[in-house]
């Protein structure tokens, strides 16, 4: 039994002994099946757990005026120089204020494709290789909607980041669900993200005729796993072999703690070809309500991706693009450095997880300490022994209680 919670906020929490923290729920509960449909009526075909949590907990969170570490967003300000970048967006060149191009800003494009290209192994071009979507949850969805037809199925790893499941429904396909497992730990031993696998089996019988895409979350949100080079070998090798998709979910590239090392998918021999690569400047440079995310692929794909950009969203705010387009022009001249802003964020956040960590085995609870992203799992079944009468129904599940229980007792709250 365990709860998530994100790093993003800790900062405004005390976290001393005997302080409990509200932890994220709801994030990567499976549902029964359901239907999908794109003809009118959408009324009962889509998931609602996952909503009815969300809006169920935000709304006890905001009555109890508590800290809220239910969401990956920052409490804390971007960089000075994205700061700078956007008011000089806003405040300078008058065209800012005008449309840009459909598919994304040309100095933006641009550089995400010079930046990611020489990370890839690629000689990328702007116009076909990139597309700029409204964050990377409009990369998601455009990737879905461009790919994913009546009856395909998707596999998606567990624990899994909430809207692959309905976005997949959306689309008319079938969702198919493959688990993380964690390694037998002794007593006493901590759990890492890393001690959890897939199983190989498992995952070859996952995929069939139909299996359109795969969705690949590295470092996973919620349990902060980064892929080995070994794993996303697997991974590539059953995509070729069966000639799927995978959908790359890499937003939080740039936190990836102790050493470990990020790989994209994309980068393997073969990969290039069939995967598709989404990053969110929210993520990367702290600014979540910028909504400036973005796909990568080989044109084959993207071209698909274009149809549906150009005859939904259309187009991306101008000033926020060109915001991060300087930003990202910025720390091109900084990469790999001390002065880098990816160097700085990574530092402060690790330290975040380590003291969280710390905090929550202080107060009884076993967290799975993540290699990477804003997010950590921790588990609460010692608390339901000694708390077992939490307020609540009778057949309410114990850790949605426990989570009530601890917005309306304790200054802090997540799903």
């Amino acid at each position: 039994m365990g709860l998530v919670m994100t790093l993003t906020q800790s900062s405004r929490l005390g976290l001393e002994a005997g302080c409990s923290v509200f932890l994220e729920q709801g994030l990567c509960l499976p549902y029964p099946a359901l239907k999908a449909s794109r003809s009118p009526g959408w009324d009962g075909l889509l998931p609602t757990l996952c909503l009815s949590l969300r809006v169920e907990f935000i709304k006890l969170a905001s009555e109890n005026e508590t800290v809220n570490l239910g969401q990956g967003f920052p409490d804390f300000a971007p960089p000075d120089f994205a700061m700078e970048a956007f008011q000089h967006a806003v405040s300078g060149d008058f065209m800012l204020n005008q449309y840009t191009k459909a598919f994304g800003y040309p100095p933006l494009t641009k550089v995400l494709a010079d930046f990611f290209g020489k990370l890839l192994g690629q000689e990328m071009e702007p116009l076909k290789n990139v597309l700029v979507t409204v964050g990377a949850y409009g990369a998601l969805f455009t990737a879905f909607q461009a790919l994913v037809d009546e009856g395909d199925e998707v596999i998606i790893i567990e624990p899994y980041f909430d809207c692959y499941e309905p976005m997949t429904l959306m689309a008319g396909g079938r969702p198919v669900f493959v688990p993380l497992k964690p390694s037998p730990s002794q007593d006493g031993e901590l759990d890492y993200s890393s001690n959890w696998q897939l199983d190989p089996t498992e995952l070859a019988n996952k995929f069939t005729s139909r299996t359109k895409a795969l969705v690949l979350n590295t470092p996973s949100n919620p349990l902060g796993k980064v892929f080995s080079k070994a794993e996303l070998e697997l991974v590539a090798s059953l995509c070729q072999q069966h000639d799927v998709v995978c959908i790359s979910d890499e937003v939080y590239q740039w936190l990836v703690f102790d050493g470990n090392q990020h790989i994209s998918i994309a980068s393997l021999p073969g990969m290039w070809e069939r995967t598709l690569t989404i990053g969110s400047a929210g993520k990367t440079f702290s600014a979540t309500g910028w909504k400036v995310g973005w796909v990568l692929g080989p044109d084959q794909l993207m071209k698909h991706l274009r149809t549906v950009h150009q005859n939904s969203i259309f187009h991306c705010p101008t000033q926020a693009q060109a915001a991060v387009a300087w930003s990202f022009e910025r720390e091109q001249q900084h990469f790999g450095q001390p002065s880098s802003y990816f160097v700085q964020l990574l530092q402060a956040t690790q330290h975040k997880r380590d003291h969280v960590t710390r905090s929550l085995q202080s107060v009884g609870l076993r967290p799975v300490i993540p290699q990477g992203s804003y997010f950590l799992i921790t588990d609460i079944s010692d608390f339901k022994s000694k708390m077992p009468n939490l307020p609540g129904a009778e057949d309410e599940a114990y850790d949605r209680r426990f989570v009530k229980w601890m917005i309306k007792n304790k200054p802090s709250s997540a799903l």
